[in-house]
């Protein structure tokens, strides 16, 4: 095996994302539903005999240090493995937009690694590494939507019903910790439950971030207001500042706001490399 091309990293949607506490460390407690969409980056991996990590950017240039880099050379310290490769990156997800783009593509690098170098590691394996890396990793390793709780480390696989979505990212980012660290974030909503977020998918809870979001970035509260113009009900995903509205029926076309990237996306039911590690649990740590 010398390569493997056109292997896809998809986004995510947070369904709802509750704050319910914040530990002594400062990390926040949290509940949220994480689900995959076939918004997707691309990646392809060629084998390098001598041990070296190198990227290539195949459409909008990465940080000279990205998740992928970094996610190859952890697998690479880690099974002490003396190939290395070449990874080619197309970009489609949007970045600073709350979708996993980089953690999605780091965790398609370290299954795709896992085949390529013939290690055949388990997920139990894998999934310290991707942890270590970026809270959302796990998820994407996992490769199953899931009810998400404690640090983002607990996941329970669910079943999601198939549905369509718009999903509109302002040109507008926002950094993760400018977020959590506002003084205004909602810290203590009530636990939810799994049977009520059941009853209603995808109209369930709300985005314990989005005002705050709302209030650094205006293009948030724009992107939403054209959502409602439409007709749907809208709300943030992650940290934002992309969101979404789940389409019940056919879309009428009408002008977004300038320079805002929209698309109908689909959820997955599961990861597209799902099964390139053996199953593990998808618990990578604790409270």
């Amino acid at each position: 095996m010398q390569c493997l091309y056109d292997l896809s990293a998809p986004a995510k949607l947070n369904l709802f994302l509750h704050i319910t506490g914040r530990r002594a460390d400062g990390y926040h407690l949290l509940q949220s539903v994480f689900m995959l969409i076939n918004w997707c980056d691309t990646l392809h991996m060629d084998l390098r005999a001598d041990g070296l990590i190198s990227r290539e950017d195949l459409g909008a240039p990465l940080p000279a240090d990205d998740l992928v880099l970094r996610a190859a050379r952890a697998l690479q310290a880690a099974s002490g493995c003396g190939f290395g490769a070449h990874i080619g990156i197309e970009k489609s997800i949007p970045a600073q937009a709350g979708m996993g783009g980089g953690s999605s593509d780091a965790a398609t690098t370290l299954l795709a690694l896992n085949r390529l170098w013939q290690l055949d590691w388990p997920l139990a394996r894998l999934l310290p590494i991707g942890l270590a890396l970026g809270a959302d990793v796990p998820f994407f390793l996992g490769g199953h939507n899931a009810w998400v709780e404690g640090i983002g480390d607990i996941m329970t696989p669910i079943t999601l019903p198939s549905a369509n979505f718009l999903v509109v990212k302002p040109t507008a980012g926002l950094p993760t910790h400018a977020i959590f660290s506002d003084p205004a974030l909602k810290r203590d909503s009530d636990a939810a439950i799994l049977s009520g977020f059941s009853a209603n998918p995808f109209g369930f809870g709300r985005n314990d971030l989005q005002s705050v979001a709302q209030r650094l970035c205006p293009g948030v509260t724009q992107a939403l207001d054209w959502l409602a113009s439409l007709g749907l009900s809208g709300r943030m995903t992650g940290s934002g500042s992309a969101v979404f509205a789940h389409l019940d029926q056919a879309l009428q076309a009408s002008s977004a706001p300038t320079k805002v990237q929209t698309r109908v996306c689909s959820n997955l039911e599961v990861h597209p490399l799902s099964g390139w590690a053996p199953a593990g649990k998808l618990t990578v740590g604790g409270e």
